[in-house]
């Protein structure tokens, strides 16, 4: 929770005024709250119980992730002695912060695991069996499964002069073991680290003949933990504890300083799992002498220790998920819309726009439009670019099919795409190999725009087809994310597209556009001139309103240009699934500013703003939010929608739906907190069960 806001008005005026660290929230600190609504559908009985086991996972991966980069990113600020941020919070107290809300959190989740659903599960016939419930046959089936199946791996080690504390890796699951007694060279015991390789699997599936039920499961941090006293004969194990460290996890590479970025990204990939320790989970009953041990040993402060009632990986458990074939308990199953006439998708888009609204439109059109392109004899070139595409794409597949059916292929792959970075680099290589051209987009600016331009003759002429996005090229996410997509042949839109593609692959300087606006050069100050004209129309008392949908804002000139709007009387409706630094709802400031975050069956992903613009709208598909990052560091696209009927169905189903929905939508208030909406008396309007409905 964020510090409650001081409401004293500020003494300085205008511009200043709205710099006063008070009217913003901190970002870590927001995007550490928007697990805990994520951790609520985990909580929801009305969500199958599976599902809610899916979101319990998706919380825990989620802050992994916070603290492998967010709350890396704090420490490192602390380090350097770097400035506060907007919110005027010093590095110090956003960690104090981070680790008192973290600790609420986790202990949200543990209380979810072990009270709600671990129970839920087994009466519902899923059983995932702590080591204090085992009955004699199914300990003896677990002891031979360790000594066949675990132990011959197992390389544990003794803590003495000769043997210091191993390397632990990023996140892996290990045991610290207490021993008492001397083992065959008449060592003194006293402590041992056993790690789990990440070869074995991290839940057991036990056999129906053994449990007698057909979905019952045990996790392997318990069965370590039980036959540990196997791997030390002669001495006493006195207590086993699990724990695991996270790490730094951002890759660092002087992007001016390596003539070869590939190479330098793979040498740093080595090390990642090593960096420096950002956090220390452990067993709630380890001594503390031993916590005092391992935290000296991973360089860590006390606000970095988080003790765990339960297994240390907890987001492992997703794998029961995978394991179980019990539709009833999942979410019912749907077949997205398909595209009509798809096997002539050219003819088709050459008549009219193509909207895609992901995952409820398939995400097959674009892959439809890409192999049709691989192999049709009038297409000459195909462009794209690549952040993330899953494990074995057909997208990258239908781009080496058509490098060697000789079409000009050009992809620009982004080898910094977090989490990504090992598979992007595989797929630069099958592409070269293929014979098509990759480039790794621009020094310093991560290319995170999607964008896909295919070249083909028709008749006499050049006609240039287009594929921009919200999302990734990515047929997995396109199932579980929200996003927009756009097929065209307009000839603005497509000739802005080779421009920018110019300026990728061949060093072009910068071009006005006629349709697009981009990251790092006219899409902030175009916003701003928007959110301005926006302002202006209010002060002439005119209708003046704007709505956008993003992932996340704290850029602090849009947050003072949309503040300033809201003092002449604009009208703001945010949509903000995570992280928002803007405070809504501070009288004279932001008092006509909504922000609500929508949490449900899929990840709300695509970004879309709208602007009044006195009854003549624009509205506009990005693939950035409103983040520093995005607006000012990356490559980024943002493109209208300009037939007018697809442009009022995306307002429609995109934005206006969002606003309607009092089932899963979350409203922010002044004091950083969020409120969960009820329909009350009003008709229930669940905005992502609207669009399937129509599916």
């Amino acid at each position: 929770m964020n510090a409650a806001l001081d409401t004293t008005p500020a003494t300085a005026t205008g511009e200043d005024a709205l710099r006063d660290p008070a009217l913003y929230l901190n970002r870590e600190l927001s995007q550490l709250d928007f697990n805990f609504r994520v951790l609520a559908q985990a909580q929801d009985p009305s969500v199958p119980l599976l599902e809610r086991l899916r979101f319990l996972c998706i919380s825990c991966t989620n802050l992994d992730e916070f603290f492998e980069i967010r709350a890396a990113t704090v420490r490192h600020a602390l380090d350097f002695g770097l400035p506060p941020g907007a919110d005027g919070m010093s590095p110090a107290t956003v960690l104090n912060k981070i680790h008192d809300r973290a600790a609420e959190l986790v202990d949200a989740q543990y209380k979810c695991w072990n009270d709600v659903l671990r129970p839920g599960l087994a009466e519902a016939g899923v059983r995932v069996f702590g080591r204090d419930s085992w009955n004699a046959r199914q300990t003896r089936w677990l002891r031979a499964y360790f000594r066949n199946e675990i132990m011959p791996v197992l390389s544990p080690l003794g803590l003495d002069p000769a043997h210091p504390f191993p390397k632990i890796l990023n996140k892996s699951l290990n045991i610290v073991v207490v021993l008492k007694g001397k083992d065959a060279f008449g060592r003194a015991g006293h402590l041992a680290i056993v790690r789990a390789p990440r070869s074995l699997p991290r839940i057991i599936h036990l056999p129906q003949r053994v449990s007698g039920g057909e979905n019952d499961f045990v996790l392997l941090s318990s069965v370590l933990s039980v036959f540990v006293d196997e791997l030390f004969p002669g001495m006493e194990v006195k207590g086993s504890y699990q724990f695991r460290v996270t790490r730094n996890s951002e890759v660092v590479v002087d992007e001016e300083e390596v003539e070869n970025l590939a190479l330098a990204l793979r040498d740093e990939l080595v090390g990642r799992g090593y960096r420096p320790a950002v956090r220390l989970e452990i067993a709630h009953d380890c001594p503390k002498p031993i916590v005092r041990q391992l935290l000296q040993n991973f360089a860590l402060p006390d606000n970095a220790v988080y003790p765990i009632n339960g297994p240390v990986n907890l987001n492992r458990v997703i794998q029961v998920y995978d394991l179980v074939q019990r539709p009833e308990l999942k979410y019912p199953a749907f077949t997205p819309r398909t595209l009509r006439d798809s096997e002539a998708i050219f003819e088709k888009v050459a008549d009219d726009d193509v909207l895609l609204h992901h995952p409820f439109d398939s995400f097959a059109a674009v892959l439809e439009l890409i192999k049709q392109a691989a192999v049709d004899p009038d297409v000459l070139a195909i462009k794209q670019t690549l952040y993330r595409t899953g494990k074995d794409s057909a997208i990258v597949e239908a781009l080496v099919q058509a490098a060697r059916n000789g079409k000009d292929v050009t992809v620009v792959v982004e080898l910094r795409a977090r989490f990504d970075e090992d598979a992007n680099l595989g797929v630069a290589d099958r592409l070269q190999e293929a014979g098509a051209q990759v480039v790794y987009g621009v020094v310093g600016y991560k290319t995170h725009a999607k964008m896909l331009l295919i070249v083909r003759r028709e008749g006499r002429k050049l006609r240039r087809y287009v594929h921009l996005g919200t999302g990734n090229y990515h047929s997995g996410t396109a199932r579980a994310y929200t996003d927009i997509g756009l097929i065209t042949a307009d000839q603005d839109i497509g000739n802005d597209v080779h421009l920018l593609f110019q300026q990728l692959s061949g060093l072009a300087p910068t071009t006005k556009l006629k349709r697009l606006l981009q990251s790092p050069f006219t899409l902030h100050p175009g916003l701003i001139k928007k959110i301005e004209r926006e302002a202006k129309l209010a002060r002439a008392g005119k209708p003046a309103r704007i709505i956008a949908k993003i992932n996340a804002i704290n850029e602090p000139r849009i947050i003072r240009a949309l503040y300033a709007a809201s003092q002449v009387g604009v009208r703001i409706d945010l949509i903000v699934r995570g992280a928002c630094a803007l405070r809504p709802g501070v009288p004279g400031i932001s008092d006509n500013i909504r922000v609500r975050s929508i949490v449900g069956r899929f990840l709300e992903h695509s970004r879309l703003y709208w602007f009044g613009n006195d009854g003549a709208p624009e509205l506009y598909c990005a693939s950035a939010d409103w983040l520093e990052r995005n607006l000012l560091h990356r490559v980024e696209t943002c493109f209208p929608i300009l037939d007018k009927d697809l442009a009022a169905r995306v307002f429609k189903e995109g934005l206006q739906n969002y606003l309607d929905d009092n089932c899963n939508a979350w409203e922010l208030q002044a004091d950083g907190s969020y409120l969960k909406l009820t329909p009350g008396d009003d008709t229930p309007h669940s905005a992502q069960a609207t669009l399937l409905a129509k599916v």
